[in-house]
């Protein structure tokens, strides 16, 4: 896993670490770290550094002295360097002092816009972790000369550090170059970071545990379950699937096709589009009513069993039988308009709730506030239960206090159908017995890689998603060290 943390862990953990080290060696470090990712940003989009024009974007304190050395050392490199001075009189003084000295030339605010516009590459150092709230004025004009891929500093000035939010004018970075430790605003808003590089400067010693965790294919390999000489289909798990009608069978189809696909050793359908899933997949055990399925490790409802009272006897049923539920959609909204559906749940049962920000607002009464990490575990608490809240970048947060964050492959999971598929995945990895906080994670992390791999750079449907379930589990034990 790769560990995440937060703007005051991060600074209170380079403050132990900058009372042992030699004046300035940190910054140095770290600004080598963004001139090595410039020189390959200006090979890959302007053929190489020498004669090549680099623009810093210089704001106060540390985070402009990292951009006035990261100047300094392209400089030396044979790179054709300017500099803007948002607060001049506070720029970093060592580092403008060396800047100067390798002949990096300072810009006044006539010459600006035109050196900003005929750059190769552009480094934004206007603000660092410290910073709230989006780009002043002056800052933000100087973005509407911007033409050439730009590399952030940390963070892409403007955009929240802990939350990713942006309330205003803010940088969209082609990479991000940030040190020492990954920051919420590295996963929460991947597309305004782009490529993200982590330099080691020394200070993972003194992060302790991380605030956020982020998945990688080892991860999703080693936690993906796959049978053994001595499994059978009941060892690996017997999963239920409540959902659909004989309306809309197609929530039904979708779900029970997604446990199918992932790792269960049977699936259970129970309801009325018993007959649809059957013909589609003849391996379900499948029957009218969830009153009279045989046992199951697991439990996924809601997928379009209605909110009436049918819908909430189902509902009910399964928080009852003791194994883990992953309650979705119509099961999401049962719970928000009945809470006392959730008394037939044992306190030791655990539960899974997957909405998406409607849902949610359903549930908690507000809509994720632009803390989406933050709500989420407000919610798991409520709740006493696991919550993975969809989106562009999925959250899935665990009572006491666990966050796991999705990383994003593109949006193409914005689909009809897409979530029932996620639903089935869930509830597949709950009857496998794996810790419901991270087949939460788990499921979430294949679903987007099935979202990618299907896609392939154009729009694609549900059953697409779905078809690609096995390649997006092979890719990632393919992946994995």
């Amino acid at each position: 896993m790769r560990g995440i943390w937060t703007t005051e862990h991060v600074r209170e953990a380079e403050g132990r670490l900058l009372a042992v080290t030699p004046e300035g060696a940190l910054m140095r470090r770290a600004a080598f770290g963004v001139a090595v990712r410039a020189a390959e940003l200006l090979a890959e989009h302007a053929g190489g550094i020498s004669g090549r024009r680099v623009t810093l974007l210089v704001g106060a304190g540390n985070n402009g002295g990292d951009a006035l050395w990261a100047g300094t050392f392209l400089r030396r490199r044979g790179a054709g360097v300017s500099a803007v001075l948002l607060k001049p009189e506070k720029a970093h003084p060592q580092g403008l002092a060396a800047f100067r000295r390798a002949g990096g030339r300072v810009l006044s605010a006539a010459e600006s816009p035109q050196w900003i516009g005929r750059a190769d590459v552009v480094i934004d150092g206007i603000v660092g972790i410290s910073a709230k709230g989006p780009l002043r004025p002056d800052a933000a004009a100087l973005l509407e000369h911007v033409s050439a891929p730009v590399l952030a500093v940390d963070l892409p000035s403007g955009v929240e550090p802990d939350t990713g939010a942006v309330d205003g004018p803010a940088v969209r970075a082609a990479c991000t170059v940030t040190f020492g430790a990954l920051k919420p605003v590295h996963v929460l808003n991947p597309d305004r970071c782009g490529d993200v590089a982590l330099v080691d400067i020394g200070v993972a010693g003194e992060l302790g545990e991380p605030d956020l965790v982020q998945l990688d294919a080892a991860d999703v390999a080693a936690a993906w379950p796959i049978p053994g000489p001595a499994d059978n289909k009941y060892t690996q798990g017997v999963t239920g699937v409540a959902a659909g009608s004989a309306t809309y069978p197609g929530a039904a189809v979708l779900a029970t096709a997604a446990a199918v696909r992932s790792t269960s050793g049977m699936v259970r359908y129970a309801g009325p589009a018993a007959d649809v899933v059957r013909s589609h997949w003849p391996e379900v055990v499948a029957t009218g009513s969830i009153f009279d399925a045989g046992r199951v490790q697991s439990w996924v409802v809601g997928p379009g069993i209605g909110t009436g009272r049918d819908g909430r006897d189902v509902l009910a049923h399964a928080l009852g039988q003791g194994v883990p539920v992953c309650a979705d959609a119509d099961a999401i909204t049962i719970v928000a308009r009945h809470p006392e559906v959730l008394d037939a749940r044992d306190p030791d049962t655990p539960l899974v709730l997957t909405p998406h920000d409607g849902e949610f607002e359903r549930l908690a009464g507000d809509r994720p506030g632009t803390d989406r990490v933050r709500s989420v575990l407000d919610a798991a608490r409520r709740f006493d239960a696991v919550v993975l809240l969809k989106g562009h970048c999925t959250i899935v947060g665990h009572p006491d206090g666990r966050v796991l964050v999705n990383r994003a492959r593109g949006s193409w999971l914005a689909t009809a159908g897409s979530g029932d598929v996620l639903s089935g995945l869930v509830g597949a990895l709950l009857a496998s017995r794996l810790d419901p906080w991270l087949a939460a994670g788990v499921a979430a992390d294949v679903h987007s890689r099935a979202g990618h791999l299907a896609a392939n750079g154009v729009p694609v449907s549900a059953s697409g998603v779905l078809e690609a379930v096995p390649d997006a589990v092979r890719q990632a034990r393919t992946l994995a060290p």
